[in-house]
């Protein structure tokens, strides 16, 4: 049992929520967490890099930053776009990304399942 919930265990009559947020890192550096999983989920739903920055409320260069930065961090691309032109441009979401995305919003329940189960409230 964690030592935090060892010592709150004594503390029988107050009650509690535990809080907490989720992110992957890799050496370190904060590469995956639920804004950048938003992002490739509005990606996946509107095959546009730039309906989903615009969705999200920030700049069409922020979310490229972003999807570059992941790109080249996960050996295999997670985005896959095409320069726009009279018909403009697409992106999507390759078999890892959909797997990377997934593999999050397991881990996010889980993390939630845990936060909830350790809490002590009425």
């Amino acid at each position: 049992m964690p030592i935090f919930l060892v010592i709150l265990s004594f503390m029988k009559e107050i009650t509690f929520k535990l809080n907490g947020r989720m992110w992957m890192e890799i050496d370190g550096e904060q590469m995956l967490g639920p804004g950048r999983v938003e992002l490739l989920e509005r990606i996946q739903a509107s095959g546009s890099l730039r309906q989903a920055a615009i969705q999200m409320k920030m700049s069409y260069k922020q979310a490229w930053d972003m999807i570059n930065h992941l790109n080249s961090h996960f050996g295999t691309p997670v985005v896959i776009s095409h320069r726009g032109g009279k018909g403009g441009g697409m992106a999507v979401i390759t078999e890892q990304g959909i797997q990377l995305i997934k593999e999050f919003r397991d881990l996010q329940q889980k993390f939630r399942d845990f936060l909830k189960e350790n809490s002590k409230t009425d």
